[in-house]
């Protein structure tokens, strides 16, 4: 049976006010919490396992029928620690997603669909999309190159030009068989050298704990794993920060988020 475990242990600094008292996920859009809309979405596709990671503000989210892990230390950690805070639920098929974005069913069932041991999900209409968030579309966008076939070869790091970025990372990713085995796996041999030489092989740059989770794919990948981008044109949006909200707010009020994000779909 397929399972989900959404991230939502961050604190959503870039969100205040409107995270003051409650964590990012909950931080309403179209009438409904971001986690509500995602939890819909994957009943929608057959999901009902469904986990969340918590962390800032944990005890408000109550909503019934969720097992829930806590991040303790989500103030000095990162994706990566988050994730593992579930490793109970890791077995099978496992789709993983962040607290702060919400996507349509399509999105999902294609990701559903793919029968890669590691899929993620990437938006090839991204520009367009970061165009109506960003005023410099390089502004908080990293590199995702792709071979012939879809598969991953670099993500996440600092783009240089618009020609090495040929899809957006969402935060919206599957792990299965092998490519389960080979993350957990992964996971514990990492973590295992840094803390017997100080090392940090996912980023040199970064205490261990701190990991982003393309750090961690861009590992698997250069450790040999073969990671599928499943290709997607927008469906989804990330609710980052204040203006985020309001911009999608606006357009939501004047009926030109459609081409984005089609609400209920």
């Amino acid at each position: 049976m397929m399972k989900s475990i959404i991230l939502a242990a961050g604190e959503g600094k870039r969100l205040r006010p409107l995270t003051e008292n409650i964590p990012k996920c909950l931080v309403k859009l179209f009438g409904k919490s971001l986690l509500e809309q995602q939890i819909d979405t994957f009943k929608k596709c057959n999901i009902f396992d469904i986990s969340v990671v918590t962390g800032y503000k944990a005890d408000s989210i109550k909503i019934p029928g969720l097992k829930i892990y806590k991040n303790s230390d989500y103030s000095s950690t990162n994706m990566v620690e988050t994730l593992f805070c579930a490793k109970n639920e890791m077995v099978s098929e496992v789709i993983v997603s962040y607290g702060d974005i919400i996507f349509e069913s399509r999105v999902l069932e294609k990701l559903i669909d793919s029968e890669d041991d590691v899929s993620i999900i990437i938006d090839k209409e991204w520009e367009k999309y970061w165009k109506i968030r960003f005023d410099d579309p390089l502004e908080d966008v990293e590199t995702l190159l792709l071979d012939k076939n879809n598969y991953i070869l670099d993500l996440g790091q600092k783009p240089k030009s618009l020609d090495e970025i040929q899809g957006q990372y969402i935060g919206l990713m599957k792990f299965q068989g092998k490519g389960l085995e080979f993350m957990l796996k992964y996971y514990d041999d990492v973590k295992g050298e840094f803390e017997n030489t100080g090392k940090n092989c996912l980023n040199p740059n970064l205490e261990f704990r701190k990991s982003y989770m393309t750090d961690f794919l861009r590992g698997m990948i250069s450790e040999g794993c073969k990671i599928k981008g499943i290709p997607i044109n927008n469906g989804w949006l990330e609710v980052d920060s204040v203006k985020d909200f309001q911009t999608y707010s606006r357009m939501y009020d004047d009926k030109t988020l459609n081409p984005f994000f089609s609400i209920n779909s």
